[in-house]
């Protein structure tokens, strides 16, 4: 797949890259259409085989996969000077624009940023329940044997679980579902091979210090997390509220918010996370090791994609921990409408759940919508 001639040079790719970066609204669909137009219709950089085939390698990866695809993208039209430009430029523009949001809506903010605030955390689950629900076909269809579709559905239904009781340690089980389906699938060296992960993951909660807690948290959202963006929220939930208590439930709904209405990827809430345990430095900190991963799995490994796409106990072990994200998604839900404090945001959540699953509004008008709704409830008399 690789190809040493390039394509372009860094500053179209930063150009380019950073206009997708302004623009990216509305998660990974958005960015991979917007990536598609630019480097396969418009430029004719890419073919489109070989940009399906990335794409489908980017899935195959834990973190961010439009992140992944965008800094594919651009290592392969300017090698890998263009994956590091590219990347930082897609990054770059949100991370800003969710830091200064992040600033206004964790300090102290005038009554009707913190209704707006209340409005759009109340829709964050009703958000939840749709990533999750779209998730669910097509995983459904890549398990055609009965065998395999009633692990797939235990998998689900361990992660649903996990996420709403146990979110400290749902990384453990989305492993353990990976290798449970490596170990189905008779393919006991992927099974030796991987089983290592799990002595570090243990390790890794158990260092002092909020920079160190920090950086766990972030390792695990940029390196850890399968099945799409917002299976980020409960492992993040778990430690930034109810483990280290660097933020109120109300906060980090919010943060998840923030997330969801500024370009780019579901990752920058990590962003905000830091910013609430150690000032502008933390969250700048937490987007760096986070986003790390995704340039290093391009950066040494984008050439033997074809070898990934094709590897049995890779497919095995995202076999078992993909279901277990997608219901680890689906289970986030109950801890983000549980920390909902007045009777009205169950309400917006309701409208909400209507709009997302009923409707099927995407993200960004669900929670603009239900951000309004909070300024007006409030500003009615309503309780903040």
């Amino acid at each position: 797949m690789r190809d040493t001639r390039f394509r372009a040079d860094l500053t179209t790719v930063l150009l380019q890259w950073g206009r997708i970066g302004c623009v990216g609204f509305g998660g990974p669909p958005a960015h991979i259409a917007l990536l598609r137009r630019l480097c396969v219709e418009d430029r004719r950089w890419l073919d489109p085989r070989e940009f399906e085939d990335a794409v489908a390698a980017c899935n195959l990866l834990p973190g961010p996969s439009s992140t992944q695809l965008a800094i594919f993208c651009a290592w392969r039209v300017r090698g890998r000077a263009g994956a590091l430009v590219g990347g930082a430029a897609f990054i770059l523009p949100g991370l800003i624009a969710i830091l200064a949001l992040a600033a206004l809506f964790l300090g102290d903010p005038p009554i009707w940023v913190k209704a707006a605030g209340a409005g759009a955390g109340a829709a964050v689950a009703a958000v939840a329940l749709q990533a999750g629900t779209g998730l669910m076909p097509p995983g459904w269809h890549r398990a055609p044997q009965h065998s395999s579709r009633t692990r797939w559905t235990l998998y689900l239904l361990a992660g649903a679980l996990a996420a709403a009781t146990v979110g400290p340690w749902l990384v453990l089980l989305l492993v353990a579902g990976g290798l449970a389906e490596v170990l189905a699938q008779r393919a006991p060296t992927a099974a030796r091979r991987t089983k290592p992960t799990l002595p570090v993951l243990a390790a890794g909660g158990a260092g002092g210090g909020a920079l160190l807690a920090l950086t766990w948290t972030a390792i695990k959202v940029g390196a850890l997390s399968y099945g799409g963006g917002f299976v980020i929220i409960p492992l993040m939930r778990a430690d930034a509220v109810d483990q280290h208590h660097w933020m109120t439930g109300a906060q980090f709904l919010n943060a998840v918010a923030l997330g969801q209405i500024t370009p780019g990827p579901v990752v920058h809430t990590v962003a905000v996370v830091g910013y609430a345990a150690a000032g502008l430095g933390g969250g700048l900190w937490a987007a760096a090791v986070a986003f790390s991963p995704s340039f290093a799995f391009i950066l040494l490994g984008a050439d033997r994609f074809d070898r990934l796409r094709g590897n049995r106990y890779v497919r095995a072990f995202l076999d078992g921990a993909g279901p277990a994200a997608i219901g680890a998604i689906l289970g986030s839900a109950v801890p983000l409408a549980l920390a909902l404090d007045h009777s009205w945001q169950y309400a917006v959540l309701a409208v909400a759940t209507g709009l997302t699953l009923g409707l099927r509004r995407g993200p960004v008008l669900t929670l603009s919508a239900a951000a309004a709704a909070g300024i007006v409830i409030v500003l009615a008399g309503g309780p903040i």
